[in-house]
């Protein structure tokens, strides 16, 4: 039997939200096996709550570097990964942005040849990156009686585009524009990758965890098969819950120290049961109804709270009162929070 706070300690440990870990960047985003990114910035806040003396200047470097992209992988939403990743994740999602493409189109699309659609954009991204509106004019030209936006969306479901520097780069500004994967990276997607592999690694970041867990986290589904036949290397608690035999389970006293976690943490979007780090009420004030993702508060290992941050000032709303240490424990976090974004820069903390 595994119990609520024990299962919470577990997937903090694989999170590495226990302690700041001496870890590279691209290190930390392999191990997560990526970062939701739908916004620029809050993968830099994902480090920086993870990592031991992380600065914004590294993970800068690796997009300029080519070492890590942005593209639309699990559950149809951006992540930030590594280009080893991409070229691995982005044919085992494809299924999913397939499958949603023709959900969500199949009446503006209906008699399109989305093949030809495919090739036209590629062939017209061979000159250099475009944004989604350059390229979706320059398709709609191509077929007549289409509209451009449609088209646009289109080559982002089929094709592996990712989303090109200075666009997501500390302290740069710059519209989205898109190049393929193969051409930015130099390299051909993997022709075959392993669901299994994708299964041990989703357990090695977010276990232990049920199959319904990993197909809310991926987007994928029919995953019982692969996870039945990776049974011989799991271990299986309870309640339907999988695991790798030599992965951190650490005790329920461990201590959990506040964190603030970034915008769209992966962590708080990665289970079918969610509870494991963040109640169900409590979810209905961080997921807004136009789907933005709050920044959270943890203590004591669970989402007690959010923050925003407004330049120079972090604005903190606790779900329940605090007690005085902790209150103090957030603001500490607050300020280091300030002094990565602000650095050199007086700020203040409002609402603890």
């Amino acid at each position: 039997m595994i119990t609520a706070r024990e299962l919470n300690r577990a997937t903090l440990a694989r999170q590495l939200l226990l302690q700041r870990h001496a870890m590279p960047a691209l290190r930390a985003v392999e191990q997560l096996v990526g970062l939701q990114a739908q916004a620029p910035f809050p993968p830099y806040f994902g480090l920086w709550s993870r990592l031991e003396g992380f600065r914004p200047e590294e993970l800068a470097g690796l997009l300029t570097g080519r070492e890590v992209v942005r593209i639309v992988l699990m559950r149809g939403t951006v992540h930030l990964v590594s280009a080893a990743d991409c070229l691995t994740l982005r044919p085992m999602t494809q299924p999913l942005l397939t499958k949603y493409l023709h959900t969500a189109y199949s009446t503006k699309l209906a008699g399109l040849d989305l093949a030809a659609v495919v090739e036209a954009g590629r062939e017209a991204l061979t000159d250099g990156p475009l944004t989604a509106a350059k390229l979706g004019t320059l398709l709609a030209g191509r077929f007549p009686g289409t509209i451009a936006a449609d088209l646009a969306q289109v080559m982002r479901m089929l094709a592996p585009l990712v989303q090109v520097p200075p666009r997501a780069v500390w302290g740069k500004a710059g519209q989205t524009a898109y190049a393929t994967a193969e051409s930015w990276l130099g390299r051909e997607l993997h022709p075959s990758p392993s669901l299994e592999d994708l299964v041990v690694r989703y357990l090695a970041a977010f276990g232990p965890a049920t199959v319904a867990d990993v197909q809310a986290w991926s987007g994928l589904t029919g995953l019982r098969e692969v996870v039945e036949r990776l049974r011989p290397r799991l271990v299986e608690l309870d309640r339907g819950l999988f695991d790798l035999p030599d992965a951190p389970r650490p005790g329920p006293d461990v201590d959990a120290p506040v964190r603030l976690l970034a915008p769209f943490d992966n962590v708080l979007l990665s289970h079918a049961d969610r509870t494991r780090i963040i109640s169900d009420e409590h979810r209905k004030r961080v997921i807004t109804i136009n789907g933005q993702v709050l920044g959270t508060v943890l203590v004591d290992g669970f989402v007690q709270g959010v923050w925003k941050r407004d330049k120079r000032v972090v604005s903190v709303e606790m779900f329940e009162p605090v007690s005085p240490g902790r209150a103090q424990e957030i603001r500490d976090e607050a300020a280091r929070l300030l002094a990565f974004a602000e650095p050199g820069k007086d700020g203040e903390v409002t609402g603890i």
